[in-house]
């Protein structure tokens, strides 16, 4: 007997979910571009009033992990982003090169 995809793709996605919950808990607090780096003073930024899914490598502490997010803001070179762990809100600020659009 074969096992269904999309009962499989769930069970990864819960499992993901779950290691990123153990993420924000343990490995350190979501970490965030510096204002330094984001030299708003120096370039514009968009807020963009309808957010657009992607999918974007975050830092807990040391640890990496990829998120889907809502990509909120921008500038030149960095975006703000929103996502949801666990039913709580995250938001920080990730070089442009690190977010991927999602169809």
């Amino acid at each position: 007997m074969g096992t269904s995809k999309r009962l499989a793709e769930h069970y990864d996605l819960r499992a993901e979910e779950k290691q990123f919950e153990r993420y924000a808990k343990t490995a350190g607090p979501l970490q965030s571009l510096s204002k330094q780096e984001l030299a708003l003073d120096k370039q514009s930024m968009t807020v963009y009033p309808q957010p657009q899914r992607v999918k974007a490598w975050v830092r807990f502490g040391p640890q990496p992990a990829r998120v889907n997010a809502l990509l909120v803001r921008s500038t030149e070179t960095a975006v703000g982003i929103e996502f949801i762990i666990a039913e709580k809100a995250y938001r920080c600020w990730v070089w442009g090169n690190a977010v991927e659009l999602v169809g």
